[in-house]
């Protein structure tokens, strides 16, 4: 398996398409506002809550399919595993939420994208084996410069920084960079199936108790909405697992580039599914950016890892 994963194009396939599902949760979740009346913070963080502990679930009996037994943690991996699930699934769902609602979409994609330097930046301070090269970086400020492209749009930008708006999507964009670290550095400890199944459940438990706790609710469950969730959840349990797997046998920096791929696919995704405008130069100079920053990061030769 360890072969496998770290084939340049089995790698390649693999993160476009855990960028892709979560690039389709972009309309999606707009789409799930609607059918379930969602309109303040915390139905938004309940709905994330549902989504997430859901997706656990899903993890969990798919783990259990697979090892033919019922998964089961060490308990020393239990404080790193929740401690995970704290980082990747609450603190980042809740600051996504409540920041999108105080600043624009083109801004909180923009810096929601920084995700990957901060994966990039961190791995080379926590990890000895992760070192931050001229070829990274490079990659990813290309890959930045698509994403700052896809959200040129007059007015989009508003102005000033607040720390409910742009403050708590960077806080997002902090947590998610870190998560990807720390994922690596506790992948040994239990199998990839293992710590995305039991982060995903107690993170998203921990979401559903912020949102009841903010006053949220989240009705109106017929065939089309539930459906909607049963996808959403499903898009997250495909996604972590496989990303906790490209993870594990990869270098950070080989498959945090591909999170810029993330908007691209959103936007694109969007025009399918909510009849938006995609077809530009704009958006085509975007994914092209975005694509050659993936392959300066992952291209062989000197100035690599």
């Amino acid at each position: 398996m360890e072969r496998f994963y770290q084939n340049t194009a089995a790698r390649t396939i693999l993160a476009l398409v855990c960028c892709a599902l979560w690039g389709s949760a972009f309309p999606c979740v707009k789409i799930g506002y609607e059918l379930f009346s969602i309109m303040d913070a915390g139905s938004q963080i309940l709905f994330a809550g549902y989504r997430f502990f859901m997706a656990g679930v899903f993890t969990f009996l798919m783990g259990c399919v697979l090892e033919k037994r019922m998964i089961t943690m060490k308990k020393a991996s239990v404080p790193y595993v929740f401690g995970q699930g704290i980082l990747q699934t609450t603190i980042q769902y809740v600051c996504f939420y409540v920041g999108l609602a105080h600043t624009t979409g083109a801004k909180g994609s923009v810096i929601n994208a920084s995700n990957a330097f901060f994966s990039i930046i961190a791995a080379h301070y926590l990890m000895k084996s992760e070192k931050l090269t001229l070829k990274k970086i490079a990659g990813c400020l290309v890959g930045f410069v698509g994403i700052i492209i896809i959200n040129l749009e007059p007015g989009a930008w508003s102005s000033g920084f607040t720390f409910l708006g742009e403050g708590m999507v960077l806080v997002c964009a902090f947590s998610y960079g870190i998560s990807s670290v720390t994922l690596k550095m506790i992948s040994d400890r239990e199998k990839p199936v293992t710590i995305t199944a039991y982060q995903l459940l107690f993170g998203g438990a921990v979401l559903i108790l912020i949102g009841a706790a903010a006053g949220g609710n989240v009705s109106g469950f017929t065939v089309r909405s539930s459906l909607l969730l049963l996808y959403m959840s499903l898009l997250s349990t495909v996604a972590f697992s496989i990303w906790a797997e490209l993870l594990k046998y990869n270098s950070v920096g080989k498959v945090a580039i591909f999170g810029f791929s993330i908007p691209v696919f959103g936007v694109a995704l969007s025009a399918i599914f909510l009849g938006e405008q995609v077809v530009s130069v704009k958006n085509l100079a975007a994914l092209i950016c975005v694509s050659v920053g993936i392959i300066i990061i992952n291209r062989k030769g000197n100035g690599g890892e």
